[in-house]
């Protein structure tokens, strides 16, 4: 005989007692719920009043250094026919995140949307059609309550590494990132004060490198242990999780944070998002951007400079030179002699060069020469 299917409230894990920024972020939910309630009470058309996440809805605060969203929103009716789809989704996904904070559970996005995905009851119609719709409604869910999405208790893969003076505790686990062996300390993508509580930190800097291969170079010959720092890498473009785990070292523990990224229009854009924060996620740039962050290399200078050799140069393609061109124009690098001046030079150069072409020096030139005089005679870009 066919077991008969339940539906997933009555498998429902048993709730926990909730606290801190959990407990902040279930009453913004709550007041999400609250306001149909109030609405219907009122006799009045329920309504979301969403953010707009638009390009033309973000900008750049001279004051504040870094890309803020702007106040334009776009209002969303359940009684609306064209509406009345996405705004049932927002309040399910609300319902969804919600139920993961009470429960003290995390999931993925995707995760989110198969917890949430089935037929409505009486229909046909499905909560969701494909994880593109899902996905959308999260992003307008995070800007609407004000909580980014770890907050909400969504993670992603881990991607990115750390190591170096720091000892912290990890969900119950102790952790100290002197003595993890090569693989160094996997960043989740969660890291907020309720997962992450820093210890004892002996730090006096955070060294983060673009990719994972460099990474290891600096790993390999103890350099955070040689200069007392903490280093980092994000993978290529750094994921929430490192970009957040940064922020709070800079803000909590008062670390300075320099990067040394490839001589390419890629290695600027991720410097920008690092600092100014990310113009499609400006909501989250408050919490994520640090302005202070400091561009230790690579340089198009350092071609003449280090007195490397041509073999070790990438010929810029029409793409490169096109974002290189829009970069310069970015307001926080328009203004900057320098910046134009670094830029300018790479495409006067016609060529970009990537951190391993120092390798071409010296195996470990790049740890032990290349960055430690450029720290010590302040030679970086802002």
């Amino acid at each position: 005989m066919a077991r008969k299917k339940t539906s997933p409230a009555t498998e429902a894990s048993p709730e926990v007692p909730v606290q801190g920024r959990d407990r902040e972020t279930l009453g913004k939910l709550a007041k999400l719920a609250d306001r149909v309630v109030d609405a219907a009470a009122k006799e009045r058309d329920p309504h979301l009043d969403v953010p707009s996440r638009s390009l033309t809805n973000a900008h750049y605060n001279r004051r504040k250094r870094f890309i803020e969203m702007g106040d334009r929103t776009n209002r969303r009716e359940l009684f609306n026919l064209n509406q009345a789809r996405i705004y049932m989704q927002t309040l399910l996904a609300g319902s969804g995140c919600s139920r993961l904070i009470r429960q003290g559970k995390s999931t993925s996005i995707r995760g989110l949307y198969y917890l949430l995905k089935h037929t409505i009851e009486g229909t046909k119609e499905e909560t969701f059609n494909d994880q593109m719709e899902s996905d959308a409604v999260i992003e307008d869910l995070e800007v609407i309550v004000g909580a980014i999405r770890e907050e909400l208790h969504l993670a992603a893969e881990n991607r990115g590494a750390m190591v170096g003076l720091l000892q912290f505790n990890d969900s119950g686990d102790d952790i100290d990132c002197s003595r993890l062996g090569s693989g160094g300390y996997s960043i989740p993508s969660i890291v907020e004060p309720n997962r992450i509580q820093f210890k004892k930190c002996q730090a006096k800097f955070i060294l983060h490198v673009e990719k994972g291969t460099v990474w290891q170079r600096f790993n390999e010959d103890k350099f955070w242990r040689k200069h007392q720092c903490i280093l980092t890498h994000g993978g290529g473009q750094p994921p929430r999780g490192v970009r957040r785990l940064l922020y709070r070292m800079h803000h909590e523990l008062n670390l300075p944070v320099y990067c040394l990224l490839d001589n390419d229009p890629w290695g600027y854009y991720i410097y920008s998002v690092l600092k100014q924060g990310s113009i499609n996620l400006a909501f989250e740039s408050q919490r994520m951007a640090i302005p202070e962050a400091k561009y230790v290399g690579l340089r198009s200078f350092d071609y003449d400079r280090c007195d490397l050799q041509s073999n070790v140069t990438i010929k810029l393609n029409d793409q490169d030179r096109k974002r290189a061109i829009q970069i310069a124009k970015y307001p926080w690098f328009a203004d900057k002699k320098p910046w134009q001046a670094e830029i300018k030079k790479m495409l006067d150069n016609g060529f970009k060069l990537e951190v391993e072409s120092l390798v071409s020096k010296d195996i470990s030139y790049v740890s032990e020469t290349y960055v430690p005089e450029r720290l010590a005679a302040k030679d970086w870009l802002d």
